[in-house]
């Protein structure tokens, strides 16, 4: 594997759906998603054009962090976060990206609040209705979103969603559309000016093209990149 190679087919995709879609190649941020990586992986990453890495569990964010892994790239949570877990999370990281309840809204506003920092989200969706999904479900969303904008030290960026794991090339793209129209709905009832809410986080190694061309402006890639993962023991920090 070659990761370099790897990441320069992957910016090179995106930037060919971004312009198939009529969209500027900038517009898409590439998120390295580095569950179960080492730090030597992160930093080859990182040193090959990576600006932006995904963790997906707080233990490994934690060592990572500590082993200053991250340095030159952006961070931020992808995984599922569990209340009991925020105060490891908020403030150490650029944005979390799966807030789905507002008991989870509330605690990551309380720290933010001892930590005096705002911090940026994005709320999940389960656009798909899976029940072994975490997210919020289509119609509790504007009400969690309006929760969120009376957060004073939480700034919601926008949306995202992890639909089915799919074979067939196309086959998310209603679902990706779907949560474009969900991002344009909260922007539309917004009812000030002050909160940027542009953020799109959809799309993974089998689909993110299909994403990109329904308006992702971020994408989470794992296997494309760094390729099959390893079991989660055998992983070194």
């Amino acid at each position: 594997m070659d990761l370099t190679q790897n990441v320069k087919a992957v910016q090179e995709k995106i930037s060919a759906a971004a312009i198939a879609a009529g969209r500027d190649p900038a517009s898409v941020s590439l998120c390295a998603a580095t569950k179960v990586q080492t730090d030597d992986a992160i930093r080859a990453a990182i040193a090959a054009g990576i600006r932006v890495c995904g963790e997906n569990r707080v233990q490994e964010l934690a060592a990572h962090l500590e082993s200053d892994a991250y340095a030159g790239a952006e961070v931020h949570f992808i995984g599922h976060l569990q209340t009991n877990k925020v105060k490891q999370v908020v403030g150490r990281v650029a944005l979390i990206h799966s807030v789905d309840s507002e008991r989870l809204l509330r605690a990551i506003d309380g720290q933010a609040q001892k930590l005096d920092i705002v911090q940026d989200i994005l709320l999940e969706v389960n656009v798909a209705r899976e029940e072994s999904k975490g997210g919020v479900l289509p119609e509790n969303l504007p009400t969690l979103a309006k929760a969120a904008l009376g957060c004073p030290h939480v700034r919601l960026r926008g949306l995202m969603a992890i639909p089915p794991v799919s074979t067939v090339s196309g086959e998310n793209r209603k679902y990706f559309a779907q949560m474009r129209h969900f991002l344009v709905d909260i922007i539309g009832k917004m009812s000030d000016n002050h909160t940027i809410v542009d953020c799109l986080s959809m799309g993974m190694s089998g689909d993110y093209e299909d994403a990109i061309a329904e308006g992702a402006t971020l994408v989470r890639v794992g296997t494309a990149l760094f390729g099959p993962r390893p079991p989660l023991a055998g992983s070194a920090h």
